[in-house]
């Protein structure tokens, strides 16, 4: 079963390529990003004097670019500092091989066919095949870069870049994922699950919330409707999500309640000490996290401008705030501010903050964070117990409920009246303006049913598959000796 698992993957990744880049390269109005227009139109034939093509910023390349490796850093150490340290060491480096390996599936995936999938037209839920195996993003012949747009008329970016920033979301997502199986859940299993969950549930969320044609397209106000009419679903809703609190926290917190019900309770849970190793380790991974998540957040931004500084500060602020108003609860509570709940914190008031990054102004930072704090706090605990799923690293309490609180505070501190920057009622004219605050709420609340049901039910079918392939569970007594040593023949420490 494990050759098979192996050759299956292989001929995943390899077998379609020669003929994918056999063909011509598409259209610069196949281009597809977050927002995936075409470059500006070229002046008509007529006009004595062209105008020379809008060209990438320099400074927006660079910025993205730093962005992408600042992404990259939240999973490879961030993310797999971060959850290693919290299981007991006989178990560390299986959550680092967990990490770092599908990490690296999904980056190859997300090549081979995700991006195209969640960033090319298609329909309301999924796109098409234009850009499988990246091809046409770049001609060797020519030496030409295909461009997509930014959120920024006649300010296009290299699709490339693109390409790479996202592969980083697509990847962290589905390793989120992974803090509510550790300790007991098969290798190979992680791997089959990850291959369907990203392809069933995030690279549908990713098209529905985040696809558009771009501004660009809307070339008059005749078009606007029927340009609506070939985003995302969610997108054509009116959805704000700036950088992920569906498509990523909501999408990946429910994944892991529902992997947490399907394994079943690590051994001794209740009735044996399953103490975090290393909260230093904890603590590390939480200060790269969010140091990483300034790309995350303001390099969904797309430019190097004042969406991005308001995007950075916001995420800034809003992690010191839950920082302190997650310890001063557990001080209040249990007596002591612990750094596992500092650590929490800071991560509570990350994932909050990123759907509204660049949509809220300051005082929606200050109230999202503040409140969020002792919201989380109440989701790994009073939440967790109700609940009663092992979820062991706290995916669904703190990603889950994170996202999901601030996925509809964004529709409430969107509003200017509150310090938000609102949003273009009309791309045309790209002029700034905002609706009622309970229409937006309500929006934005369909939008986290949507994620939430939808990231369930794919949820529940991936693990199936996987367990009916390779079983989910390792048996009892490699459970009791750790995976490190009978999944990987490895330890993380020597005496």
């Amino acid at each position: 079963m494990k050759k098979l698992f192996a050759i299956v993957l292989t001929l995943l990744a390899v077998g379609v390529g020669g003929a994918a880049w056999a063909e011509d390269m598409p259209s610069a109005t196949a281009a597809a990003a977050t927002l995936a227009a075409a470059p500006a139109a070229a002046p008509a034939a007529s006009t004595p004097a062209a105008a020379p093509a809008p060209t990438p910023n320099k400074g927006d390349t660079a910025w993205m670019l730093m962005s992408t490796a600042l992404v990259l850093l939240m999973s490879v150490p961030a993310l797999a500092l971060f959850y290693g340290g919290l299981v007991r060491s006989k178990n560390m480096l299986s959550v680092l091989m967990q990490v770092f390996v599908a990490f690296s599936l999904i980056t190859v995936l997300w090549c081979v066919y995700g991006y195209s999938l969640a960033f090319t037209g298609g329909n309301a839920f999924i796109g098409g095949f234009d850009r499988l195996f990246l091809k046409g993003v770049f001609d060797s012949a020519t030496g030409a870069f295909s461009l997509g747009a930014t959120f920024s008329k006649g300010t296009p970016m290299y699709e490339i870049v693109f390409v790479a920033f996202q592969a980083t979301f697509a990847a962290i997502t589905v390793c989120l994922v992974f803090g509510s199986l550790v300790e007991r859940v098969k290798f190979s299993a992680v791997l089959i699950f990850s291959t369907i969950w990203f392809t069933i549930s995030y690279l549908p969320m990713a098209h529905m919330v985040w696809f558009w044609a771009g501004p660009d397209a809307y070339t008059s106000a005749d078009v606007v409707d029927a340009t609506n009419a070939t985003a995302g679903l969610l997108w054509q809703w009116g959805a704000l999500d700036f950088a992920g609190g569906t498509v990523v926290h909501i999408n990946a917190g429910f994944a892991g309640l529902v992997g947490a019900f399907l394994l079943g309770k690590r051994i001794g849970l209740g009735k044996e000490a399953l103490s975090p190793h290393s909260l230093t380790m904890t603590m590390i991974g939480a200060s790269l996290l969010w140091f990483g998540w300034f790309g995350f957040n303001a390099g969904s931004a797309l430019e190097a401008n004042g969406s991005a500084a308001l995007a950075f500060m916001n995420t800034y602020l809003a992690t010191a705030c839950a920082v302190l108003t997650w310890i001063f609860t557990e001080w209040l509570i249990k007596g002591k501010p612990s750094m596992l709940g500092a650590a929490s914190g800071a991560v509570a008031g990350l994932v909050a903050i990123t759907p509204a990054a660049g949509n809220v102004g300051i005082p929606g930072a200050f109230v999202i964070g503040l409140l969020v704090g002792p919201l989380c706090f109440w989701g790994v605990t009073g939440l967790k117990k109700l609940i009663g799923a092992d979820d062991a690293l706290d995916v669904f309490g703190v990603h889950a409920l994170g996202g999901v609180f601030g996925a509809l505070m964004t529709g409430i501190f969107n509003s200017p009246d509150l310090g938000g920057v609102g949003f273009y009622n009309n791309w045309f004219e790209m002029k700034p303006g905002y609706g009622a605050i309970m229409d937006q709420l309500i929006t934005q609340a369909k939008a986290v049913g949507v994620a939430a049901v939808w990231s369930s039910v794919a949820a529940f079918i991936s693990f199936k598959i996987a367990d009916l392939i390779v079983g989910l569970r390792v048996p009892e007594d490699e459970e009791r000796e750790g995976l490190d040593i009978t999944s990987h023949g490895e330890t993380a420490y020597h005496a």
